[in-house]
């Protein structure tokens, strides 16, 4: 009896050694397992750094070439406009519509991915969409368009001065901004003064007055479509806005600081350049700051829907006013070719320069990993 339990014994402990064997066999072969793919993995994270500077490289070859194609077009575009201006103004509307609903789509994806996509539901946006209901639905709404008529020649134009947009014409951006705050302008100039069909519709064959459209009746008329009634359409603009970016959004823009909305660029230049702007907003406190920001906006857009009417009963006046718009973003796209392009171009060279270290290092290192591979393997070879 003790000679087999003794073999027995015998038998569990060579069973046990074996078993612990085996594992740390397998245990020996994880840890090589690991430590080889951590090799690869230094390897690829090196290989696809490389691919990516290769890429930007190429990207940054490719924008200059995307800048060339998008200033000839711009100018080639911005000269075709003004030829169809003259010669069928009445085209004019149809060639806003086209630019809208193809434009501003795109400009969505790009806003999404760079986190700026709030800035498209500023006002902006919600008047050119009231503009395009207008001319394809209502086209012949005489009220409706004189609220139109408010909104783009009171904020949106007086917009491009008061913000400075910048008509470069190497930039699809700046165009497109620019492009939304003055094409508006320039329809309802057109519909109002150099359109046939409005003429013929509102004065007969014979009349020596000149032709206009709508017909006004009296001042309350003028006064209550062209600034009160539109009034009443910003202040539920401002509501709805309010509503979507500080009660339903704020969590999702507390969490994540990248994603800009208007106000949070213009609290940031301010802050930064501590101008008059930051110093009257901060006169109720810095947790007023919106409030003030929402009530200086809405006294910029009652002092500018004011000077619409007379804007709207001379054409003189609105004619000189055109001109001072395309001057104004004109002077303002000059002003940023020669002072705002040249600091970024510094810039992006100082960034290189300061990647041009790193870079090599990253290179050094892949070489010197590369060989202690390489030796590994022969040292494995060897062995073997």
């Amino acid at each position: 009896m003790s000679s087999n339990e003794e073999t027995m014994e015998d038998t569990n402990d060579d069973s046990f050694q074996k078993v612990k064997q085996r594992f740390k066999d397998r245990t020996m072969k994880v840890a090589q397992t690991k430590e080889m793919l951590s090799k690869q993995a230094v390897q690829t994270k090196e290989i696809l750094s490389k691919q990516a500077v290769k890429i930007a490289k190429q990207a940054e070859e490719h924008e200059r070439f995307i800048t060339k194609v998008t200033h000839l077009l711009g100018v080639l575009g911005f000269g075709g406009f003004c030829f169809l201006l003259g010669a069928r103004p009445q085209d004019i509307s149809y060639v806003y519509c086209v630019f809208y609903v193809t434009f501003v789509p795109l400009r969505w994806i790009y806003y999404r991915y760079k986190k700026w996509h709030y800035y498209l539901l500023d006002f902006c946006y919600y008047a050119n969409t009231i503009f395009l209901v207008d001319l394809l639905l209502y086209r012949r709404n005489e009220k409706l368009f004189m609220i139109c008529f408010s909104f783009a020649e009171g904020p949106l134009a007086w917009a491009l001065i008061v913000w400075r947009c910048s008509l470069v014409f190497s930039s699809v951006d700046k165009i497109v901004s620019v492009l939304i705050h003055l094409l508006p302008g320039l329809v309802f100039f057109t519909i109002r003064w150099w359109d046939p069909a409005t003429f013929a519709a509102m004065h007969p064959e014979g009349t020596s007055h000149r032709a206009s459209w709508p017909y006004v009746e009296g001042k309350s008329y003028l006064w209550t479509w062209l600034f009160l009634v539109p009034l009443v359409a910003y202040t539920l603009w401002q509501i709805l806005y309010f509503l979507i970016v500080n009660v339903l959004r704020r969590q999702r823009l507390l969490r994540d600081p990248e994603v800009m909305t208007s106000y949070r660029e213009l609290s940031k230049k301010a802050e930064k350049a501590n101008n008059l702007w930051w110093r009257l907003s901060g006169l109720l406190g810095d947790q007023n700051r919106m409030f003030m920001y929402i009530l200086f906006q809405a006294l910029f857009t009652v002092a500018t829907m004011a000077l619409t009417v007379p804007i709207f009963l001379s054409y003189e006046l609105h004619v000189i006013f055109q001109v001072l718009k395309v001057s104004a973003s004109v002077w303002n796209g000059g002003s940023f070719l020669l002072e705002v392009m040249p600091r970024q171009v510094i810039l992006k060279e100082k960034k290189k320069s300061e990647m041009q270290p790193i870079q090599t290092q990253q290179d050094q290192s892949s070489s010197v990993t590369e060989n202690t591979t390489m030796m590994d393997d022969s040292i494995e070879t060897d062995q073997s």
